[in-house]
């Protein structure tokens, strides 16, 4: 069988590209047929509620790629907290272009902003521990580069990006492989771009034969709190350097204070990126 290949991941242009065809394809009708040309506008992004902004940088090509002569005074740079009302962006310009850019740019800034937030709190929720918030390949198909930015905005930390810049070996690895070690063997002789390397495990007793295996992270998939403290302890115990734990599967910001305070280093929440709801913002036209 022929091995696929891929080509190169969408820019931002290309992403806001196709977003702006399927929303204006060959005109906004509704814009051209009521606003006459000329007429120049001022308008506001306002946050309806508390928010962390991200998309910032899409915004901005939306515009870019609508209506260039349309001034932006911001957004706000990504990462910055805001409570209801405040201000994300100023404009000025053609009412034309702002209104035919408006529901685009305002979808991605939402999208993204909502991730910014959702991972604040996930943050802000073990702050008072050692743990990391970090997010998983749960993405929109084509929107990762920019929905991990946003995890990254709102304080969390990358996991890989893809298939190709860390090894993952999940239970169906194993089983394909023959076993835990063979799989492990195998990607040890064939890892000649030294990625890291993490193994998932389901039950603390899978834990104690990756002591001499030299793995670097440790996924503990769907265990109980006390199931992680155990294999914390148990860790904790190897010669150094030991490997990183992650723990995974069910979480909640209501339970992730309790995951954190098991000991384990990073908590992988697939809800940051396919759950997050988007925050409520409106562009308001100020004055003509």
């Amino acid at each position: 069988m022929t091995e696929p290949t891929y080509g190169p991941p969408a820019t931002l242009q290309d992403l806001v590209r196709a977003a702006l065809a399927e929303d204006v394809g060959d005109g906004d009708r509704t814009t051209l047929w009521t606003v006459p040309p000329g007429v120049k506008v001022r308008a506001r992004v306002v946050a309806r509620e508390p928010l962390v902004i991200a998309g910032g940088e899409a915004f901005v090509e939306v515009f870019r790629q609508v209506a260039p002569m349309v001034t932006l005074r911001g957004p706000l740079a990504d990462g910055t907290p805001l409570r209801a009302g405040d201000r994300i962006v100023e404009m000025e310009g053609s009412a034309r272009g702002i209104l035919t850019a408006e529901r685009t740019a305002l979808n991605f800034l939402a999208h993204l902003s909502g991730i910014a937030t959702l991972t604040r709190r996930f943050v802000e929720a073990v702050e008072d521990t050692e743990a990391g918030i970090t997010d998983t390949r749960k993405t929109t198909p084509g929107l990762r580069e920019l929905e991990k930015g946003a995890v990254r905005a709102g304080g969390g930390v990358n996991h890989r990006m893809g298939l190709y810049d860390m090894v993952l070996v999940k239970e169906n690895h194993i089983a394909a492989a023959g076993g835990l070690r063979k799989a492990v063997e195998a990607v040890r002789r064939e890892n000649q771009e030294e990625l890291l390397v993490e193994v998932e495990v389901a039950r603390p007793g899978q834990v104690e034969p990756l002591e001499d295996l030299g793995v670097d992270r440790i996924l503990l998939d769907n265990m109980t709190n006390e199931e992680m403290a155990w294999v914390v302890d148990q860790v904790q115990g190897w010669e150094p350097p030991r490997p990183v734990l992650e723990a995974s599967g069910n979480m909640s910001l209501e339970r992730v204070s309790q995951v954190a305070r098991t000991g384990v280093d990073l908590i992988s929440v697939g809800a940051l990126t396919h759950s997050a709801p988007s925050v409520d913002m409106s562009l308001l036209l100020e004055g003509i």
